[in-house]
């Protein structure tokens, strides 16, 4: 694996969790107390950096949050610079990632499915 794409991975793991730590900490938004950082992927040349969360009310509470996540960007992204040693402390892009509640969705589906086949079967 080339040492660039490593150090990307490492400094995408650190930018998730110092962001996770100061929405947690730092962040007194109430729109944003609910969410949980997934990942982060950042641009080759570190400018720019998309931020996945899920939250805990689903994809109903997610205009607020990001609103909120918004409105503490510039705030979050000072804080990233003095957190993490990189010549470029990336903009921030928040996205709602759909993936948890899609993965709950396909295992209720599988659910369904196997106690219709055992119902038809009589196992």
């Amino acid at each position: 694996m080339p040492k660039e794409y490593l150090r990307a991975q490492r400094i995408s793991g650190q930018i998730r969790r110092e962001l996770a730590e100061l929405i947690r900490q730092e962040v007194k938004d109430p729109r944003i107390n609910m969410i949980s950082l997934t990942d982060v992927e950042i641009t080759p040349d570190y400018a720019h950096a998309k931020v996945f969360f899920t939250a805990m009310g689903g994809a109903q509470s997610v205009p607020p949050i990001l609103e909120g996540l918004r409105r503490a960007s510039g705030f979050l992204r000072r804080e990233l610079g003095r957190r993490v040693r990189i010549h470029t402390t990336p903009e921030l892009h928040f996205h709602y990632d759909r993936s948890v509640e899609e993965g709950s969705r396909l295992s209720q589906l599988i659910e369904q499915a196997v106690r219709e086949d055992a119902a038809r079967t009589g196992h």
